[in-house]
């Protein structure tokens, strides 16, 4: 066994554990909230028609935006309760949906005949229609189980623990065992689930026809031991658990994985316990340190001005960093410091590309631009950077892709795409020989990377002097080193942590 496979199976248990309880959670609160509103709508014209049509719209929100509303809508709290809310919202369109069609395919001569017989409305639908209709609800269970394993991987994004805590760190880092550990393990809690969800109904259709035989006794006792394992499994999760000294959070690419490995080494070495919540979008994570639900994390002066200030000037690095350190001081959030390097975005071609068309700056791009098709990642033509810099120079894409970071490289290195939105300290920027374009009408904002502390946080003296230690230390050049490692050559995390930690010491 390799040890990249070995360093992934230690963390299944967590993350398995945190994948179960948020679907069974989301699941069962789905099933209470669901079947009775079902019942309802087959049993009220007035009620059918809107409440389809508000579980469906629901269903054709994107499961992200789903996930960030929630965010905002609990004051910016992460963890279990947006993911756990979302998914039960996701799970609901299937049970409902299949509760009133099963209801609705129960014989009108069987409710005659029970009417017949003087059963009142209340019997008919608890003795007759519910149990005809049980195959058609469960087979809407059924199928809401499996879309809700699935989504969960999605959790990580709001600082949830799942599978997805695999898949996202290993796009990011290209650590593809990571990546189909995670799948693999989705993939097989799903099918287990529903394969369980199955027997369940076969042993209450067996239990109604009579049926006693010791090969079904041994069946039913399998079934009923699996549940068990599995509920407790997912009620172990509820155990209250010593909360860490402090959270430590990064976003969803490998420059941040790396950052946030730093900061928790350097808080566990000065003897604090530390919990990790990686992968987390941008406004995600700032929310979250605003209400001090995470103490510590790395963010860059560009992204606060332009997305939280609504800055569209650039009155350079200097006047944007004091710019920025003042209005989070406003935000109750605390900068300890600025860490040595900046991570901008830049356009960036590959250099035969460029070569070829005689480009060596944006200014060169203006009078091609409208022949070429750009990438970027899933934030950079949303950002006011690219409306400025469209404005500054006049000139637009014919075709704008966006991506996810690491396929971003992929595509410009394969003619997928003319141009990207690189970073310049990204390790790939050389190993896929990229040409960084000059920007002489200044249209890019400075990105230093900052340390940001939640109020509390910074209120305890050796947390900000443990921390301090990494004020400065970092340059551009041993940053882009780090985060080499990790995407073209392959190594793991630790070993970025380790070079960095060299070239600290060296200083």
């Amino acid at each position: 066994m390799s040890d990249n496979l070995r360093e992934q199976l230690l963390l299944l248990p967590a993350y398995f554990q945190g994948h179960l309880l948020l679907t069974l959670a989301a699941i069962s609160m789905g099933v209470l909230i669901s079947v009775p509103l079902g019942v309802w709508a087959e049993q009220s014209a007035r009620v059918k028609r809107p409440l389809l049509a508000v579980v469906s719209i629901i269903q054709t929100f994107p499961s992200l935006a789903i996930l960030a509303l929630v965010v905002a809508l609990l004051g910016g709290r992460i963890g279990f309760l947006p993911a756990f809310i979302a998914l039960t919202l996701y799970s609901m369109l299937p049970i409902v949906r299949n509760t009133v069609t099963g209801l609705e395919s129960v014989s009108a001569s069987v409710i005659d005949a029970a009417k017949g017989i003087g059963m009142s409305p209340n019997q008919i639908l608890r003795e007759v229609k519910l149990p005809l209709a049980m195959p058609v609800i469960v087979a809407g269970i059924r199928t809401a189980m499996v879309w809700t394993v699935g989504l969960a991987t999605l959790s990580t994004l709001v600082g949830a623990t799942s599978f997805g805590n695999y898949i996202f760190t290993g796009l990011q880092t290209r650590n593809l065992v990571a990546v189909m550990v995670g799948s693999f393990a989705s993939a097989s809690l799903a099918v287990g689930l529903d394969g369980l969800v199955a027997s369940m109904q076969w042993l209450l259709e067996k239990r109604s026809e009579a049926v006693d035989s010791a090969r079904l006794k041994r069946i039913r006792l399998s079934v009923y031991g699996v549940t068990a394992i599995i509920v407790s499994l997912a009620l172990y999760g509820l155990i209250p658990k010593p909360r860490a000294d402090f959270v430590v959070a990064g976003k969803p690419f490998t420059e941040q994985y790396i950052m946030a490995g730093l900061l928790a080494q350097e808080l566990e070495e000065a003897g604090f316990s530390v919990e990790q919540r990686l992968g987390m979008g941008t406004a995600v994570v700032y929310e979250a340190i605003r209400n001090g639900t995470v103490d510590v994390y790395v963010e860059y002066t560009g992204t606060v001005w332009a997305n939280f200030m609504s800055r569209e000037s650039n009155p350079g690095r200097e006047g944007i960093r004091s710019g920025v350190v003042e209005f989070l001081e406003e935000q109750n959030v605390t900068t300890l410091g600025f860490t040595g390097f900046q991570n901008r975005y830049a356009l960036a071609m590959r250099r035969d590309r460029a070569l070829e068309l005689g480009v060596t700056s944006i200014e060169d791009l203006i009078p091609i631009a409208a022949e070429l098709s750009a990438g970027s990642d899933l934030e950079f033509f949303g950002r006011t950077e690219w409306f400025r810099l469209r404005d500054l120079y006049n000139m637009d894409f014919a075709d704008k892709l966006t991506f996810d970071t690491s396929l971003m490289y992929t595509a410009v290195a394969e003619r997928q795409v003319d141009v990207i939105s690189a970073y310049t300290t990204d390790g790939r920027v050389a190993a896929y020989d990229l040409l960084l374009l000059d920007d002489p009408r200044n249209a890019l904002l400075a990105y230093d990377a900052m340390i940001l502390a939640s109020e509390n946080a910074a209120a305890q003296p050796k947390f900000v002097q443990v921390l301090d230690s990494l004020v400065d230390s970092i340059s551009d050049e041993a940053m882009r080193q780090a985060n080499r490692l990790v995407d073209v050559d392959g190594e793991s995390i630790s070993v970025a942590l380790e070079y960095l930690g060299d070239e600290m010491a060296k200083n």
